[in-house]
């Protein structure tokens, strides 16, 4: 079992560059659905159990090592620019600011600071910069479909 310091916290930043008005990028980063695991590449299967005005809360269910893991996420929506997460989960916790800024192109920069905390079931602990590294590689997946779908409802106005 990892030490008990294993499972202290660890604060992770990420920032991105999203080729999108805030506002679309907003309504993408917040929409929540099904088909999320689809751009993330993963076969976790996600299910929304309420979506209120400036609340969305879901469940994420998969496969994990030797078993499965269950996550239940609350987010409280503050548009146009700053949505909360609260995260608990079988093997982590995370509480999660996500910022949205307009940048003088008409672009938006995306800022991620999360605290992630690993519980007593996780049999492994990822290291900081593997945590950081995952989530890099999610946010720029996540960018490029953004821009994606961005493009495509700009050619069909």
């Amino acid at each position: 079992m990892p030490s008990s310091r294993a499972y202290g916290p660890q604060r992770h930043h990420v920032e991105e560059t999203f080729r999108a008005p805030i506002g679309y990028a907003f309504r993408w980063c917040t929409s929540y659905s099904p088909r999320d695991p689809a751009i993330e590449k993963d076969d976790y299967v996600r299910r929304i159990l309420a979506r209120a005005p400036g609340r969305v809360v879901y469940q994420d269910f998969g496969r994990a090592g030797r078993g499965w893991f269950l996550n239940q996420q609350s987010v409280h929506l503050d548009p146009p620019a700053h949505w909360h997460a609260e995260s608990v989960g079988t093997y982590r916790r995370w509480s999660i600011d996500y910022r949205l800024r307009t940048l003088p192109d008409g672009s938006t920069r995306f800022t991620f600071d999360g605290v992630r905390r690993a519980t007593p079931l996780a049999e492994t602990v990822p290291t900081r910069a593997e945590v950081r590294a995952n989530l890099r590689e999610l946010w720029d997946r996540f960018g490029r479909a953004l821009e994606e779908d961005y493009r495509r409802s700009r050619r069909r106005r």
